[in-house]
């Protein structure tokens, strides 16, 4: 069995943004030249997220406005854990959205079903922070 690990790296203008990395997955599957197996990819920072949807406008709107319903940014003194940092409600979106995907590989592709893409969630950006890649397989 071979293994191949890789990692993508952002730095997102916005607070929150997300990402179709779907392309990126896909090249580094093609460089690790495994045909059937496993793709685990998984956000390295705990405000940011790693999920499998539609890549629809519509949809990355509404992703915002739930989240924000559900953990608002401001008041920022609404959070015991802001105090040195302003970034609670970042971490609670992480925990709704998802530290990782894992994703089947056959006959060297994404084995996905319609519409599925994958996407990198940014919910604390304007800094540098990384996805793992980790392919496992033949």
């Amino acid at each position: 069995m071979k293994s191949f690990r890789k990692e993508l790296w952002f730095e997102t203008r916005n607070r929150r943004e997300y990402i179709n990395i779907t392309p990126d997955i896909e090249k580094a599957l093609t460089e690790s030249g495994i045909k059937e197996g496993i793709a685990l990819i998984n956000a390295m920072h705990i405000t940011s997220s790693v999920f499998i949807n539609d890549d629809e406008t519509g949809l990355h709107k509404d992703f915002e406005l739930w989240l924000e319903k559900l953990a608002p940014e401001k008041p920022y003194n609404q959070y015991h854990h802001n105090g040195f940092e302003d970034n609670a409600d970042a971490h609670l979106k992480r925990q709704i959205m998802g530290r990782e995907v894992c994703v089947a590989i056959t006959n060297g592709k994404l084995d996905f079903g319609p519409w599925e893409q994958i996407f990198y969630g940014e919910f604390d950006g304007k800094r540098k922070k990384r996805v793992l890649i980790k392919i496992v397989g033949e």
